[in-house]
């Protein structure tokens, strides 16, 4: 009795492990019984509650949706997507989504298989409505800038099928969990996907100056000067704080570190929408730069 209890939880781990990481497997079976759908039908089914849930965003940074330009900017080890939009003037903030489950490290993807998400600067390429995940995007890796060092070093597989998409499981794509990637593929449809330019960095070039990892190649230096340059147009301003005798200047890129440094010194009264640098209040505060 005992031995045939341990043998249905042996199939049931099994199985259940099955179901979660081979999706990629079973998941294509199951659309050819249910039948697949297309990006309209995708848009009717969830666009109009993803876009109720981010519009007030776009609404905060003053922006008219659907803007004429998009920016998914990635970094991979605060593990998050930051939306930045425009239509006629500089680039303002709308919201950030974390990421739910990225592999690998620091450094771009060199090789098929090597579980390592691209670094870079990509265009969205398809919107896939039947993705083992849910939903996804799939980005033009390897570009023209991957192929070109690829060749000079006769990689011949660099990999492909890079995908931003739904769940909780990557294996070189970055996973943003199934309400997340209803919102972003929403703002995509709707932007149009030739809009839209994904960056993705080893971590934030805005705070900290990109360094290729030791045993990199030489061109990886060239790569993260390109990214570097690209997300010098996203920036949230700075604020400087008078506390006492001192005086701290913070990019407001990074609003959790200030925060965090304010309440450490006792000096933060009042802390509304943070997403936006309008409303912070504390003992004495200077004038904000505006976007």
């Amino acid at each position: 009795m005992k031995f045939r209890i341990s043998i249905c939880i042996i199939i049931f781990i099994i199985g259940l492990g099955f179901f979660y990481y081979g999706r990629s497997y079973w998941y294509p079976c199951y659309l050819k019984i249910k039948g697949k759908q297309s990006v309209a039908d995708v848009i009717n089914k969830y666009g109009d509650d993803a876009e109720k849930r981010f519009l007030s965003s776009f609404k905060e940074a003053d922006i008219q949706f659907p803007p004429g330009q998009l920016i998914l900017l990635a970094i991979k080890d605060r593990k998050k997507i930051e939306v930045w939009a425009r239509d006629k003037e500089k680039y303002r903030f709308i919201k950030e989504y974390k990421v739910k489950a990225l592999s690998g490290g620091p450094g771009p993807k060199l090789f098929e298989g090597d579980r390592q998400v691209p670094e870079g600067i990509y265009k969205i390429i398809s919107l896939n409505p039947n993705s083992s995940y849910h939903l996804s995007m799939k980005l033009n890796y390897p570009n023209s800038f991957d192929l070109k060092y690829a060749k000079k070093e006769g990689r011949n597989k660099p990999g492909s099928n890079i995908f931003i998409h739904g769940k909780a499981l990557s294996i070189g794509c970055l996973a943003m969990g199934d309400t997340a990637i209803e919102e972003l593929f929403t703002m995509v449809y709707k932007v149009g996907k030739s809009n839209v330019e994904v960056i993705i960095s080893p971590t934030d070039a805005r705070m900290n100056k990109l360094i290729p990892q030791s045993d990199s190649p030489e061109w990886v230096s060239e790569l993260y000067s390109l990214i570097e340059k690209r997300v010098v147009l996203l920036r949230r301003g700075s604020v400087s704080i008078e506390i006492g005798r001192d005086k701290i200047k913070y990019s407001t890129a990074d609003f959790e570190k200030l925060k965090k440094e304010l309440l450490r010194r006792k000096a933060l009264t009042h802390w509304e929408n943070a997403a936006q640098p309008v409303s912070i209040t504390v003992t004495v505060i200077n004038q904000m730069n505006e976007l």
